[in-house]
């Protein structure tokens, strides 16, 4: 065993982060849904909807037989939907294809859908001790200050140097402990700003600490502007109604409910660019009212500002031509619609402007 495999895993025995998909022996269900649920977003945010998809899906036979929508409803908040959907079908796939087995090798994993080489290399070394390194945010970080490495860490040559650099310490007896380790100490100590080297279990082998060149790594490809886009959204009433749109189940956001309505194009005003989305998506026409709020939020590689309107309809009923379904639903009723994060603060706005009587 390497001097950084032995130093990591000395520190990693005393100071291990203390989180509910860490057991022993590791249940390759819960690590993992964990490290999904963990893609692009932080521990913090990660772990009450840990725990809330633990109480409702306890096992794969219970997340296999749900519904979509209860499984984006559970996972909404947490953004990237496409993986809750991975996760259900996978399920699906495991209780159907594999007799309820899971698959115990990287490769393996890499067949399903949503599974990628980190998610792949760490439940196979966690669960089943395959001696691969797992490759994330933090493990990039970390390796690339260890190695004072100069190429940007987000590009295929600075990717495979990484995977050759790290390879060769992972223990063949505790493979996932060593990817835990190096995990934890990117969190907790390697960290992208004020790395705490002075207590750092591996500074002494660190070459970016040897040559001060820690705020410098890891070096990264340069990335464009963020695009901006201003949309405008619908809330179409009947009665004490309001019509959602479901979204394709392909791409961003799929299968989840919206406020029908979509971008403004140069040269229309908001009231125009939502009239003109009217007629594409529902093959009718409205009349816009007043603003409901404006919302903010930003994706992952772009921003969005959406302007909400009070609308009705003035025109013929609503076709569903680019959603998959529409409905017309009591506000007493949003919350059992799986929505994104705009949708679900103009439902909480609509909620807040009209209190709910005993009558509702």
């Amino acid at each position: 065993m390497s001097e950084l495999a032995q130093r990591l895993l000395a520190w990693f025995d005393q100071n291990a982060r203390s989180l509910p998909w860490r057991e022993s022996p590791p249940d390759p269900y819960r690590v993992w849904v964990s490290e999904v649920m963990l893609q692009q977003t932080q521990v913090e945010t990660v772990l009450p909807y840990f725990q809330r998809w633990m109480a409702r899906f306890p096992n794969l036979e219970t997340l296999a037989a749900a519904t979509e929508q209860e499984v984006l409803r559970l996972w909404e908040g947490l953004g990237y939907y496409q993986r809750a959907r991975a996760l259900h079908r996978v399920a699906q796939i495991l209780v159907q294809e594999w007799n309820g087995r899971f698959p115990q090798r990287a490769a393996e994993w890499q067949t399903l859908p949503g599974i990628g080489p980190y998610t792949a290399a760490a439940i196979a070394s966690i669960t089943f001790g395959e001696v691969v390194l797992a490759l994330d945010g933090n493990v990039r970080r970390v390796l690339s200050r260890l190695y004072d490495l100069d190429l940007p860490v987000d590009s295929p040559a600075g990717e495979r140097e990484l995977k050759r650099l790290g390879q060769v310490h992972v223990p063949a007896d505790r493979p996932g402990d060593f990817n835990q380790a190096l995990m934890d100490l990117g969190a907790t100590l390697c960290r992208p700003q004020t790395p705490r080297c002075e207590v750092c279990p591996v500074a002494r082998l660190c070459l970016a600490r040897a040559r001060g060149t820690q705020s410098l790594r890891p070096v990264r490809r340069r990335g464009g502007d963020v695009p901006h886009y201003t949309v405008a959204a619908a809330v179409i009433w009947r009665g004490e109604r309001v019509l959602l749109a479901q979204r394709p189940p392909q791409g961003l956001l799929g299968g989840l409910w919206e406020f029908p309505g979509g971008k403004q194009e140069p040269g229309e005003s908001l009231e125009e660019a939502l009239q003109r989305e009217i007629r594409e998506e529902l093959g009718t026409v409205i009349t816009v009212g007043e603003k409901v709020g404006v919302f903010q939020h930003a994706y992952s590689h772009f921003r969005v500002t959406l302007h909400a309107f009070h609308c009705h309809l003035v025109g013929e009923e609503p076709q569903p031509l680019e959603a998959t379904a529409l409905e017309w639903v009591p506000l007493t009723h949003l919350a059992h619609y799986p929505m994104g994060k705009l949708d679900r603060q103009i439902a909480q706005a609509l909620l807040q402007a009209r209190p709910l009587t005993s009558a509702d």
